[in-house]
């Protein structure tokens, strides 16, 4: 049985109803009259028509004024493609997240950038004991992840120090929070390909993290594998790094042969 959302003191009723006016849109398929969406919806005119009103702001719904009808917007579809490619993106990369959870048998992330964070859109945890905090849909500063730092090394510089403007939050006492020092650092990511994270996002948690390039080699997301700390070697820093690597490679081509 579907809950009654009039019977939840948490639901904003404005905001509910304004989505079912984009629904309503989106289901049709082609612009409507305000009349049509006011009868459908069971809504007054001057209701629906604020509705439509502040969609259209916001860039959610088109109005043609030749016609006085309105549409879907560029915002809408903007949202759709991006979650259709998502979608795509965590289809891509399941086998490779499987490969590398199976060989190591610690955390794997798959995350992309959003502002100034990433967010976690897949995950396989370790069967071991103690786990990272993470979760999918969770979301972390670029510049104390490994998977930050793997997107934020391969950025053109103006558009990383947009990112870095702000001032960098200190997640542990090993982040870093000086951009000087995170630059340099950036750049040896760049030179070597990946990057890793000692305790700077979590206490006592390792990351190593590399980026997964789009067709004309800019980041979009980046793949990593979290443990504890002690369970880190560098002898196994270094395996883990080359496999990352290959693995988001790899899906790189993967995703630019099915565009």
């Amino acid at each position: 049985m579907v809950p009654d959302p009039a019977s939840n003191r948490y639901v904003v009723q404005p905001v509910l109803k304004a989505l079912k006016v984009l629904e309503l849109l989106a289901k049709k398929g082609h612009q409507i009259s305000l009349t049509v969406a006011a009868r459908e919806l069971a809504l007054p005119k001057t209701t629906a028509f604020r509705y439509l009103q502040t969609l259209s702001v916001a860039g959610f719904v088109t109005y043609d004024k030749a016609s006085d009808k309105y549409g879907i917007g560029p915002q809408f579809r903007k949202l759709a493609a991006t979650d259709t490619s998502i979608q795509r993106l965590r289809e891509v990369a399941l086998p490779y997240l499987r490969q590398l959870h199976a060989e190591f048998n610690e955390t794997i992330n798959l995350a992309i950038p959003s502002q100034h964070h990433i967010v976690y859109i897949d995950m396989m945890e370790s069967t071991r004991a103690l786990r990272m905090q993470a979760r999918i849909g969770s979301r972390d500063p670029l510049h104390s992840t490994a998977l930050g730092k793997a997107i934020l090394a391969y950025l053109p510089d103006a558009e990383r120090l947009s990112l870095l403007t702000d001032s960098l939050a200190e997640r542990t006492y090993r982040t870093i929070t000086s951009t000087k020092v995170l630059k340099k650092q950036l750049d040896e990511i760049a030179a070597q390909g990946f990057a890793v994270e000692d305790g700077e996002n979590e206490d006592g948690a390792t990351c190593i993290g590399a980026p997964i390039m789009d067709d004309i080699g800019r980041p979009f997301a980046a793949i990593s594998l979290s443990a504890p700390q002690r369970r880190i070697t560098p002898a196994l820093t270094e395996r883990i790094a080359d496999a990352l690597m290959q693995a988001a490679s790899q899906i790189s081509d993967n995703l630019s042969q099915q565009v």
